[in-house]
């Protein structure tokens, strides 16, 4: 009776787990640039001397979707989206560098060029841009940024600066529990590539809704058969003692 006990409330666990991934991915639907994350359950033995007689489940997170999600065209000259597998780089609040694939960028009072999350902008040398105070920013297909100052006649373009562009590896980048996206230790140094950007457009979620909702049933359809088999076990374990009482 207890391995079916225990096996099942593994299961249910692993279940709970699986539902709180397949809940962020659908919660990020609308979440520009967010990337889903795979799901799967595998068997695994319990370790020890003897015959491997008992079998868990474990639920895993094995990688996160890469797949460009749909274009949302705005217009807004400092909403940019990278084409490919190119990535913009970011700082994190924590200051390591980060990747994402879109970015919502604005101007702070100081000048510092953020994202919708207040991370820092990094240029071809990793360091956070600064825009002095202008009329007007440019971000060219090359990720060049170009302003007019403040002052100067509007047809006065001046190249200020050139976002930080690179083209990983998808194998050697992974997105740690805070929702960043950064590489494996060990991946190396990523050089500037030549990656093109879409200025005046933003690239949407790759999380499809329908999936992540039939997704959703079939996951509480497995938790409660899990806890119908711990209740099958307690009528199990009732109907020995009452056997047990009769001799």
């Amino acid at each position: 009776m207890d391995r079916m006990l225990y096996i099942s409330m593994s299961g249910a666990k692993e279940v709970m787990l699986s539902q709180a991934n397949n809940a962020n991915n659908l919660a990020n639907a609308n979440t520009d640039g967010f990337k889903q994350d795979f799901n799967e359950f595998r068997a695994q033995h319990v370790q020890g001397p003897g015959w491997q007689s008992r079998t868990y489940s474990l639920d895993e997170r094995p990688a996160t979707d890469f797949t460009p999600g749909a274009v949302k065209v705005t217009g807004r000259e400092l909403d940019v989206m990278t084409k490919e597998n190119g990535f913009l780089a970011i700082q994190t609040p924590e200051g390591e560098e980060a990747y994402t694939r879109t970015a919502s960028m604005q101007v702070t009072a100081n000048g510092d060029l953020v994202d919708v999350k207040g991370n820092p902008i990094l240029n071809t040398g990793g360091v956070p841009i600064n825009i002095p105070p202008s009329k007007s920013i440019t971000i060219g297909d090359d990720g060049t940024i170009s302003i007019v100052p403040a002052g100067s006649p509007s047809n006065q373009l001046v190249v200020l600066d050139q976002l930080r562009l690179v083209e990983p590896d998808l194998k050697s980048l992974e997105k740690g529990e805070d929702g960043y996206i950064r590489q494996i230790p060990g991946a190396g140094e990523l050089i500037q590539g030549n990656v093109k950007v879409v200025s005046g457009a933003l690239e949407g979620s790759n999380v499809n809704t329908a999936e992540a909702l039939v997704n959703m049933i079939e996951l509480s359809r497995k938790y409660e058969m899990q806890v119908k088999m711990m209740s099958i076990a307690k009528t199990h374990a009732q109907k020995s003692d009452q056997i047990l009482s009769l001799s």
